[in-house]
C-alpha cells in the first residue's frame, strides 16, 4: 500500500462526497440516516472543489504502487476567502440544490434537516471572518485514522494558506458529536477565539506549531 498526497481537483468531487458521507455521523457513517446519500458532501465537500475561492488536498492510496490511479481516502478542503465563498455559493450553488431538493421530498430527519438548509443557508459568522478569512475542514476514512495523514493534511494546508497570507488565520467548526477532536486540532496552535462558538476553533498562522509537511 502506497499512501500520498496531491491537490485536490474538482474530478475528486464524487470521492470527497462518499467520504463526507462516511464521516457525518460524528465521524463515523451517515449512510443509514439518508437515502439522498449525496447531501452531506454537497454541503460540505463538493462546493470546496467546484467554487470560487478554494482549495484542498487529498489522501490517496495508491492500491496499484506508483499508478497515480488509487482511491480518494481523505481530504482537507478550504476556502482562502470565507465571506466571497458564501457569497458566490448564495447565488449560483444553494439555490440551486433547494430547486432540486425541495423538503418535501425528505422521508428521513436528517435529509429533510439539509433540504431545509439549502433554502436558508447560514454564511460564516462575524466572528470567524474577522479572526481568519479562511476556513477548512478534514475528514480521513477510519481506516486510514491515527496514522499521521490526518496531522499531514493539517500541516499542508495550513502551509498553503500561509504562504497566501501569512498574517492571516484559518477557523474550522467540529461536529458537536465529536468535540474530542479538539486535542487533535490543538496540537497545531488551534484555540478558541473571541466570539466563537464552542464547537469552533481558529489559528493564526504565525502560532502554528507542530506542522507536519
Amino acid at each position: 500500500m502506497t499512501v500520498t498526497i496531491r491537490e485536490a481537483q474538482e474530478s475528486d468531487a464524487d470521492a470527497v462526497s462518499r467520504i463526507c458521507l462516511l464521516t457525518a455521523k460524528g465521524g463515523q457513517s451517515a449512510d443509514d440516516l439518508h437515502d439522498f446519500k449525496e447531501l452531506p458532501g454537497l454541503t460540505y465537500a463538493v462546493p470546496y472543489v467546484k467554487l470560487p475561492t478554494t482549495l484542498g488536498f487529498v489522501l490517496i492510496d495508491d492500491k496499484n504502487s506508483g499508478s497515480g490511479e488509487g482511491d480518494v481516502v481523505g481530504y482537507t478542503l478550504a476556502s482562502r476567502n470565507s465571506r466571497e465563498f458564501d457569497r458566490y455559493a448564495a447565488e449560483h450553488w444553494w439555490p440551486i440544490l433547494a430547486e432540486k431538493y425541495p423538503p418535501s421530498l425528505a422521508q428521513k430527519p436528517a435529509d429533510k434537516e439539509f433540504m431545509e438548509l439549502f433554502r436558508n443557508m447560514h454564511g460564516k459568522s462575524e466572528a470567524r471572518v474577522s479572526f481568519g478569512a479562511a476556513n477548512m475542514h478534514i475528514n480521513l476514512l477510519e481506516p486510514y485514522q491515527r496514522q499521521g495523514w490526518g496531522s499531514k493534511l493539517v500541516g499542508r494546508m495550513v502551509e498553503a494558506l500561509r504562504k497566501e497570507d501569512p498574517d492571516g488565520g484559518v477557523t474550522l467548526g467540529m461536529d458537536p458529536r465529536n468535540l474530542a477532536v479538539r486535542r487533535f486540532y490543538e496540537k497545531f496552535g488551534f484555540e478558541s477565539f473571541e466570539g466563537g462558538k464552542f464547537n469552533e476553533l481558529g489559528l493564526k498562522f504565525s502560532k502554528a506549531k507542530n506542522l507536519a509537511i
